[in-house]
């Protein structure tokens, strides 16, 4: 992607919602989730201008899949369990570009 501030963006969502209703973060997990991501760009140097930006974000409006993150440019969803699951997607989706199918929605 020539001209491109960064190849791909990770968004995390940390929405929460205190009146019951399903959201990302509503346990906390995403708040977890998107530091472990982040930290673990950085460690595979692939954080930074012309690389990857890990990014939290609000509610991504598919909360009855949750909780989920999404990479772009290349419009592929996620959900997750925990912190391993955020940094295969890392490791296999950031730095190599294969998306991880089995954590696809």
């Amino acid at each position: 992607m020539d001209g491109a501030f960064y190849q791909r963006h990770l968004f995390v969502c940390l929405n929460q919602r205190e009146n019951g209703e399903r959201a990302c973060n509503n346990s906390g997990i995403a708040e977890e989730v998107f530091h472990a991501a982040k930290q673990h760009a950085k460690a595979l140097g692939i954080h930074g201008e012309k690389q990857v930006r890990v990014n939290r974000c609000g509610c991504l409006g598919r909360c009855d899949e949750g909780p989920v993150a999404v990479v772009y440019p290349d419009a592929v969803w996620y959900t997750y369990v925990d912190a391993d699951d955020i940094r295969e997607i890392v490791e296999s989706h950031l730095r190599d570009g294969i998306p991880v199918e089995r954590l696809r929605i």
